[in-house]
């Protein structure tokens, strides 16, 4: 019997994840959006490119949550983004509603779901979810880390025309500016890559990493990305799905560790059949560590805007 993989949203970013994984087969997919026609079409698209494929999954559009039942995943995409004379606050609260209405409705139908939140401000997102929902720490969790660890990877690689794979580093924090790679243990085949480039060089890429969705959204006019955190979406299901274990960086509730306490921020995790199945704590370098706390100040900050709105 195959999984059951639930994405809400049929925005850019949800349908390529959907996409994404209904053409690899292993779940059966349920797209849902409030919008009328819109999972319904794009599915329907995705279903039949099955044969071409060679893919026997299904996938459903929908705008009803009932056709979620039963669901072992719930990757929540949907929000709006931030528009012109809108605040960073008019955004939060404005998503932090979208959360609460989506959350409560799929933990009525899916009560044994893990819930993937995706929808900005990230880390504040998740947080919200996790009150909303009820559930353990261990079934609500981000995906932003991945995307942002993606991008270093991609920067160093160009950098020294060397395989991403190659690369081996984590980015931690918040999904925003206060990001922080994590440069000083970061290797290139080994070598730390302090031995290959000079600090300018690196604080460089350091700068494009925090900066990477303002890039790509200055460059479309309209729109952000899709493509690379569609990409890391799946690569948090298969590891679930699939027992994995991988270490990745989460958007994980901290509880002491990295000496942060109460709130969602990214760190790298184990992530299994079980959700987020340990925190995964290395050694920082002081300006690292003050620098992942600055971090989750930010973070807190946002939490704080939303408890104040209710």
């Amino acid at each position: 019997m195959r999984s059951k993989v639930t994405v809400v949203g049929a925005g850019n970013v949800g349908a390529t994840a959907a996409q994404r994984i209904y053409d690899k087969g292993y779940a059966d997919v349920v797209l849902v959006d409030i919008v009328e026609g819109l999972p319904q079409g794009k599915a329907l698209d995705m279903l039949e490119a099955g044969p071409i494929l060679g893919t026997d999954a299904s996938i459903l559009g929908t705008n009803d949550y009932v056709d979620t039942a039963g669901s072992d995943i719930v990757v929540i995409t949907s929000g709006v983004a931030r528009r012109p004379g809108m605040s960073r606050d008019d955004l939060l609260l404005t998503n932090m509603n979208i959360i609460t209405s989506v959350v409560t409705q799929v933990v009525e139908h899916s009560p044994n779901a893990m819930l993937l939140v995706v929808t900005n401000p990230l880390d504040a997102m998740v947080q919200r979810a996790y009150q909303v929902s009820g559930l353990p720490k261990e079934r609500v969790f981000g995906m932003a880390g991945i995307l942002d660890t993606a991008r270093f990877r991609t920067f160093i690689a160009q950098e020294l025309g060397v395989s991403v794979e190659a690369v081996a580093t984590f980015v931690l924090g918040g999904h925003g500016d206060t990001m922080v790679p994590i440069a000083a243990s970061t290797t290139v085949g080994g070598t730390p890559l302090s031995e290959l480039l000079p600090p300018e060089r690196v604080d460089a890429l350091v700068k494009r990493t925090q900066d990477g969705g303002a890039e790509i959204v200055n460059l479309l006019k309209s729109g952000s990305a899709y493509y690379a955190p569609s990409a890391a979406i799946v690569q948090m299901v298969e590891s679930i799905l699939f027992d994995k274990k991988q270490i990745l960086p989460c958007t994980a509730y901290l509880e002491g560790e990295y000496g942060i306490d109460g709130i969602y921020v990214g760190v790298p995790v184990k992530l299994g059949a079980g959700g987020v199945e340990q925190v995964i704590e290395f050694q920082l370098t002081p300006a690292e560590a003050s620098a992942l706390q600055h971090s989750a100040d930010a973070v807190r900050e946002l939490i704080e805007v939303m408890a104040a709105a209710g």
